[in-house]
């Protein structure tokens, strides 16, 4: 019998939700539309959901077969993650994307929702929590993310770039925090 846990789905969807960064990523959304034109929201979102939840499933599967344990997995995820955040803290860049000519499912649904950060923050999150509990995170996750998609000009003109910063910086640190935890407990300290 599943056992639903609110603690642990609320906690593994701040951490997608921090990951994932859709409302950080609005201006590249709004930029991607205005090089490409028409994004198609639903197709995005359901292609990064298919893509979470499946590698939520196989991808230990797959570290198995080349040898890793997830609890490493998660120090190194707990590594791209604290990355991830000093990017939105400092508003640097670390990591470097290409981004194509079209904008359906490359680079929206990923690498952008269902990126590298994504994925090890899933792998790392299975190593604590239930796995129903994280389905039922990423598809909240989801249906967030497939608002902003759809709603992004309005998001941008509601919170203009100085709210998007401060949002940005906010979740940066929350992001921070959650990567000193993976690291803390999966090395057992």
């Amino acid at each position: 019998m599943l056992q639903f846990n609110i603690k642990e789905i609320f906690t593994a969807g701040m951490v997608l939700f921090a990951v994932i960064d859709i409302i950080g990523s609005v201006p590249i959304i709004i930029d991607l539309r205005q090089k490409v034109g028409h994004i198609k929201s639903e197709k995005a979102t359901i292609v990064a959901m298919v893509l979470l939840i499946l590698f939520l499933f196989v991808g230990e599967s797959i570290l198995s077969l080349i040898g890793i344990d997830v609890n490493s997995f998660a120090i190194a995820g707990s590594f791209v993650i604290f990355f991830l955040a000093l990017e939105m803290i400092l508003g640097i860049t670390l990591f470097k994307d290409d981004i194509p000519q079209t904008a359906s499912i490359v680079p929206i649904a990923f690498p952008l929702i269902a990126g590298a950060g994504t994925m090890t923050s899933l792998l790392s999150l299975r190593a604590e929590y239930d796995v129903h509990n994280i389905i039922v995170a990423i598809i909240l996750n989801m249906i967030v993310v497939y608002a902003v998609l759809k709603l992004s000009t309005k998001i941008e003109k509601v919170l203009g770039s100085g709210g998007i910063a401060v949002l940005r910086k906010v979740f940066g640190i929350i992001l921070l925090a959650i990567a000193v935890k993976l690291f803390r407990t999966n090395l057992g300290v």
